[in-house]
């Protein structure tokens, strides 16, 4: 066996011969003949050992080139017997090398038996890895539907042989192998070989396959000691992180193992390296490999920071390529290393300047042009926040970055800004509360306190320097002093001898400072050094303290020196050679002092960053109302946050996300109701005292708006329904309400409101109290505080609620008999309330009739009485000394004057109850008189069962399509209807009494100039024509006529909202008024376009107007100097834009009218509305339809001004090349137009952005363009006058034809002019919904004649607006 077993390159190099002495494969067996064999092998190897492989290589062999086509069970075989081999291997071999060397035929027997063990084990293992991938691949593609895999293909527990393959060649590599020989390159490589196959896979980065990773980890570090593989493994790593993803985590594992268990540290750096060299020579574009490195860097300074802190600058200039992931990947680790091993109070300064440095990059990153690094930094900084990793002194500037980043456009960056501003205020390390005011007046007392101690020291010991301050004043002067004396380079001449120690010899230059003999003092520090080179502090940082002589000096240890002499510091030394500078002895007086200045500069720094924390809550605020439901969350996160910190401006925001309770958006309204939950219910992971509770509940309701209200009343019900709200809590409550607490006014309400509130929830509560309810705030002591007793009346009737049986039907409602004490009480308060002037009265008796309304069986009773009641007190006997009212004026010769107060409450009365009638007959009497019925059917059910087979056909029919149960309700509806329109204010009637008083109040504004009362009146008139659709038509010109010519701006703010609310009930009635309704979001009164905006939007959005031309009203309060006006815009045009093509087909009509030099707006204002309009223009094909009609319309512009518009315009819309060829093929209507300066300069920006957009072989396209509007520019030009002498020369008739009207080229005979007028039609500009066309020969331009007298709005059609008054 004297032969030599060289490892291939290639299987197949074995079947052929090589060199002199070399192993070949005698036979190839066939599959079919190896059985046979390879049990021979293994009866031999029992007897022989592992050197039977040398004479039965050649069935493994065999195994080995037909493996694919070998059973498992063969497959199996092989694998074990091999592993037997190299295992028993192992174990001999230490034996055998240990006495002595072996014999030169024993060792090549060995070195043979090593290296085919090793070579077929390694191939066996990527054999297996390679089926196994197969069949995955197979069991993905068939996706359980094909035929699975046979069961004994499975059988191999491959898991586990994988990891004990890779131990027995570790066992076997790890041994001390160099008496067999030099190492083999060839063995190195295919064990290498194997285990990064290994890697390849997908599933081994899977947690189960750790000892996968473990086994490669611990083998390749043994290949890289033993075997010189550092090199091969970092070019592998490249390589595998290059071609997969997926290997990245595997790697770091690996890597983090080579570092820590092995000390191969120096290989971290040659990876750097070669990742730097290869982003540099990819350029640094975004690729998967650059991906995959970067998430290898990113999670390897996770795993081993100390190690790539020595190699960081090989990062740093990878985070100026194009890769944003390679950018976020240097970031990770330059974070890591912060948290890691830059973090900590025992830093030198040399690390705190490298955390530094790594800090100001991470912050310079949050303004990346792309946003995943933004994001990414924002993360990064916050997880260096939570690791206590973050410099005092870079927290507020670290504040105001990141609420600078809360303006971002990315939603992420958004949220992480969010996330990391809470995370700073989590671990903040000034104090758990930022209350601005306390922290205020606190700095300014401790202030105070600091200034009278410095006064006393400076009266007590002439107010000495600090002796740093001192050091920077003389600073200045002793540097050129100090270079004067270093350019020198000799020591001054001086009488005497120097000082017998170095304390003496420093006193002596502290004192030449002191007298600012600076030059001096150098001197004899330069002397100092040459006299005492080993004695602090004349010791310089470059000498060696054990040499004689010092080292060079330089101007910092000079200086060093100088400042040591000053503080007059002392030689002592520690242990770590570093000299040690001891604490001053200071007196009392001094301790005191600077006690007093660390508390003030704590003081001054918490308070600077309060404010800063509270500089970005309204920015929070705003992103409230974002659209993304995360950034919401987040900032109800952060709104907790602060909340918890006594943040001023924490309150503010906690009620401005009070109305997300009611949002669509189920993860937003679960954390808002955990917010309030966290911070009312458990604060701090404790239940609060009753009192509390209440107390900051009570201060949501203190100016909170109606809607808030309403929002607060879902999440107090949301308690008390779950049962998080005690009953000592309600027990307070009522104690409030009651008296038997002391409380204020508006806690008595507050009160009252929670009682309500919990009503909702749970009805008991307050109908178990009903009596004491209505008793106290209803009883004699109502006329103190109609507030309250309003709130009363509100609070009762939150017991009656509407509910649906099982079967769906509705339940009866809850009803009170008339003669209840309840209904006594507030006719009671109303009549007693009714004679005086509070203006508390009226939202009273309105809340009081809608109780009425709702607990009474016959409320229509009962308000009737209540209307009799007081009109008899309105024509009661007064005083003749009574003064008199301009409220009424004298009528039939009489003096009887009525009050105006008694009058408008009167009138507000009767308004109330009728809209309380109506709303009472359609929501109360049609469903009860629908609920009998229903329960009538149900009775009679089995009598209809019983008589289905007699019913006629078409009956069946009609029950089959539902037509008899829809005629019924429609009788019911029906009913309500007639009596509404027939009854309530007819002759008869009581309400008929008081409807002419109130038209006759509202039709006499002079008569009558109580502003009150004509407030009044007007909403009594907008109640009654709810009631009647007759007495609506006939009063509705009445209505439009206080909308635009009533001076107070509360009651065209009344109307409007009325009118709206109209549209809805009768909008036939409304429909030709639209104009006049859009005419009010240009009103001079701020509130009337504010309600005028929020009406036409909702009857906008809920499709109750046709929308048209007039939509440019709305446009035009985009720039409304009112910024919240604007948002409410923008927020309509969002709606609006969801919609489908509805801002697309407006955009016509819109550039039109806001372009009319009468009707429209200043070209400014113009240019702002239309660069926010045609942001919602987002679809290639609108785009170009755009184009084309914007080119069509030049034609039918017949001023400079709409010319210019139309450029504008233009100019807005996105560079494409079909943008372009529109405008091409349409080139005639506007080359005309480029003579104008404007016009052509418009044109020329529009090439510009054409030339960045298109692509390269489309520029010739652009060129010929730009030639185009050259040309036409030029002849406009220079053709000037030969064209106004040609159209002096027109006939008579034509010139006639077009006097006043400015000749352009294509009108001018000869030049482009168009043949058939028609074809003005086709390209007309107007929206795809407009239906009215124009005439063939009817001009662009509306003439004045042609606009409606009613109509505010120019262009509006006269047959659509409302008809004129009969005289």
């Amino acid at each position: 066996m004297d032969f030599e077993f060289v490892i291939p390159e290639l299987r197949a190099e074995l079947l052929r011969g090589g060199k002199v002495k070399q192993y070949t494969v005698a036979e190839l067996l066939p599959p079919t003949l190896l059985r046979a064999p390879l049990d021979e092998f293994q009866s031999v190897f029992r007897t022989q050992g592992p050197l039977a492989i040398l004479d039965h290589f050649d069935v493994l062999y065999g195994v080995l080139c037909h493996f694919k086509s070998l059973d498992a069970s063969l497959q199996e075989r092989t694998l074990d017997l091999v592993m037997k081999v190299v295992s028993k291997h192992a174990s001999i071999l230490p034996a055998v090398l240990a006495p002595s060397p072996p014999a030169p035929l024993l060792r090549q027997q060995h070195l043979n038996t090593l290296k085919m063990g090793c070579y077929l084990l390694t191939q066996l293992v990527e054999a297996f890895e390679e089926r196994g991938a197969k069949m995955q691949t197979l069991n993905v593609v068939a996706g359980g539907k094909a035929r699975r895999p046979k069961a004994a293909s499975l059988s191999v527990d491959w898991e586990t042989d994988r990891v004990s393959s890779l131990q027995h060649l570790t066992q076997l590599l790890q041994l001390e192998l160099w008496p067999l020989g030099p190492p083999d390159a060839a063995l190195t490589r295919i064990v290498t070989r194997c285990c990064y196959r290994l890697l390849e896979s997908p599933a081994v980065v899977h947690v189960k396959n750790k000892p996968v990773r473990d086994a490669v980890a611990h083998l390749l570090a043994l290949m890289i000691r033993r075997y010189n593989h550092m090199l091969g493994a970092t070019l592998n790593i490249m390589q595998l992180l290059q071609h997969f993803e997926h290997v990245a985590p595997a790697l770091v594992h690996i890597v983090s193992i080579w570092a820590n268990e092995y000390g191969l540290k120096t290989i971290v750096g040659e990876i750097l390296r070669e990742i730097r060299l290869t982003v540099d020579n990819s350029g640094g574009s975004e690729t998967l490999g650059v991906r995959a490195m970067a998430a290898f860097l990113s999670e390897l300074a996770e795993e081993i920071p100390a190690a790539i802190l020595p190699n960081v600058s090989l990062l740093l200039d990878l985070l100026n390529k194009e890769s944003a992931a390679l950018r976020t990947g240097v970031l990770s680790c330059l974070s890591h290393m912060v948290c890691r091993s830059l973090s900590g109070p025992g830093l030198d300064a040399d690390s705190r300047r490298l955390r530094d440095a790594f800090l100001d990059l991470l912050s310079q990153h949050l303004h990346d042009c792309n946003a995943l690094v933004r994001s990414r930094a924002l993360q990064l900084l916050a997880a260096v926040v939570r690791g206590k990793a973050l410099p005092l002194k870079r927290f507020q500037p670290l504040v105001t970055l990141a609420t600078g980043r809360l303006s971002d456009k990315a939603v992420n960056v958004c949220k992480n800004a969010i996330n990391l501003l809470a995370a700073i205020l989590a671990n903040n390390p000034f104090c758990g509360r930022l209350s601005i005011d306390e922290l205020s007046l606190s700095h300014q007392k401790e202030l105070t306190k600091l200034l009278s101690l410095r006064a006393e020291r400076g009266t007590a010991a002439g107010a000495p320097l600090n002796p740093q301050e001192e050091w920077e004043a003389i600073l200045p002067e002793l540097l050129p002093a100090l270079q004067a004396a270093l350019d020198e380079g000799e020591t001054a001449e001086r009488e005497g001898e120097i000082g017998d120690s170095p304390q003496a010899l420093c006193g002596e230059v502290r004192a030449l400072l002191k007298d600012a003999r600076y030059r001096e003092a150098s001197r004899l520090a330069l002397e100092g050094l040459s006299v005492y080179p080993d004695v602090f502090p004349f010791l310089s940082p470059t000498s060696d303290p054990q040499d004689g002589e010092g080292g060079s000096v330089d101007e910092t240890s000079l200086l060093r020196i100088l400042q040591a002499c000053l503080r007059g510091d002392s030689t002592e030394q520690d242990e770590e050679g570093d000299w040690k500078v001891p604490e001053p002895e200071v007196d009392e007086g001094t301790s005191a002092l600077a006690r007093q200045e660390v508390l003030v500069q704590y003081l001054h720094d918490t308070l600077t960053f309060g404010e800063a924390i509270q500089s970005a809550i309204e920015i929070v605020g705003k992103l409230l109302a974002s659209k993304n439901p995360s950034v919401v969350q987040d900032a109800i996160h952060f709104f907790v946050s602060i909340a918890e910190f006594d943040v001023p401006g924490s309150m503010a925001g906690m009620k401005q996300m009070l109305p997300l309770v009611c949002s669509k958006e189920p993860g937003v309204r679960e954390a808002v109701v955990d917010a309030y939950r966290q911070l009312y219910l458990n604060p701090n992971g404790k239940r609060p005292k009753p009192l509390v509770l209440v107390q900051n509940l009570t201060a949501l309701i203190f100016d909170a708006s109606m809607e808030r209200i309403k929002c607060l009343e879902e999440l107090v019900s949301e308690f008390v329904r779950q049962q998080e709200v005690g009953d000592s809590v309600i027990q307070l409550l009522w104690e409030r309400f009651t008296g038997k607490v002391a409380a204020t006014a508006d806690e008595r309400r507050a009160a009252v409101i929670l009682l309500g509130m919990g009503a909702r929830g749970e009805a008991e509560i307050v109908g178990s109290n009903l009596e004491t309810l209505f008793t106290v705030g209803l009883g004699p002591r109502a006329a103190e505080n109609y507030q309250l007793a309003r709130d009363v009346c509100t609070t009762i009737g939150k017991i009656t609620h509407t509910k649906k049986g099982v079967s769906g039907q509705r339940e009866a409602s809850f009803r009170l008999p008339s003669d209840h004490p309840l209904f006594s009480s507030i006719s009671t308060a109303v009549t007693e309330g009714f004679s005086t002037p509070s203006p508390g009265w009226r939202p009273f008796a309105e809340a009081a009739l809608s109780l009425v309304y709702r607990l009474a069986e016959t409320p229509d009773r009962l308000a009737g009485r209540l209307l009799v009641q007081c009109s008899r007190l309105l024509l009661s006997p007064r005083p003749v000394s009574a003064p008199p009212s301009p409220a009424s004026p004298q009528s039939n010769g009489t003096t009887d004057q009525v009050p105006s107060h008694l009058l408008a409450n009167l009138v507000c009365l009767v308004g109330h109850v009728a809209l309380q009638q109506v709303v009472h007959l359609e929501q109360n009497v049609a469903p009860e008189i629908q609920r009998r019925r229903l329960e009538r059917e149900q009775h009679s059910s089995k009598q209809r069962t019983a008589n289905t087979s007699k019913r006629g056909s078409v009956s069946a029919m009609e029950e089959e399509l539902g037509l008899v149960e829809g005629s019924v309700e429609d009788t019911e509806a029906d009913l309500v209807r007639r009596i509404c329109d027939g009854e309530l204010l007819e002759e008869g009637q009581l309400l008929a009494a008081f409807v002419p008083l109130v038209v006759r109040l509202c039709s006499n504004p002079g008569a009558y100039a109580d502003c009150d009362l004509a407030t009044v009146s007007c909403l009594a008139l907008c109640k009654l024509t709810f009631v009647s659709h007759d007495f609506c038509e006939r009063n509705l010109r009445l209505l439009f006529t206080l909308l635009e010519k009533s001076p107070s701006p509360s009651i065209r703010c009344n109307t409007m909202v009325a009118l709206g609310d109209l549209c809805f009930r009768f909008p036939n009635l409304l429909e030709p008024w639209s104009p006049s309704m859009y005419s009010r979001l240009r009103d001079p009164s701020r509130s009337v376009r504010r309600t005028a905006l929020i009406v036409m939007t909702h009857l906008i959005l809920r499709d109750m107007v046709k929308v048209k031309g007039q939509i440019s009203e709305i446009a035009v309060l985009l720039v409304d100097d009112d910024e919240e006006i604007s948002l409410l815009a923008r927020s309509f045009f969002n709606e609006l834009s969801c919609k489908g093509n509805t801002v697309y087909n407006l955009l016509p009509d819109i550039i039109s009218r806001l372009s009319d030099v009468e009707c429209g707006i200043e070209e400014e204002p113009f240019h702002a509305v239309m660069r926010l309009t045609f942001g919602y223009i987002t679809k290639d094909r609108q785009t170009e339809s755009l184009v084309e009609k914007l080119c069509q319309r030049f034609r039918t512009a017949t001023l400079d001004r709409q010319y210019r518009d139309l450029a504008f315009c233009l100019g807005l819309l996105p560079a494409s090349e079909r943008g372009l060829r529109k405008i091409q093929d349409n080139f005639d209507c506007i080359s005309d137009k480029l003579q104008q300066d404007y016009v052509y300069q418009q044109f020329q920006s529009l090439v510009g952005r054409l030339r960045r957009a298109l692509r390269p072989e489309l520029k010739v396209l652009v060129d010929e363009f730009e030639q185009r509007i050259c040309r036409c520019h030029s002849r406009g030009l220079d053709e000037g006058d030969s064209i106004d002498a040609k159209s002096s020369q027109l006939p008579k008739a034509v010139a006639k034809g077009t006097a006043g009207k400015k000749m352009s080229v294509s009108e001018t005979p000869g030049v482009g002019r168009r043949r058939k007028p028609r074809r003005k039609v086709c390209v007309d500009f107007s929206s795809d919904e407009e239906d009215e066309d124009e005439d063939d020969d009817q001009d662009a331009a509306v003439m004045d004649c042609d606009t409606p007298v009613l109509s505010p709005i120019r262009r509006s059609g006269q047959r659509r607006g409302p008809p004129r008054a009969r005289r």
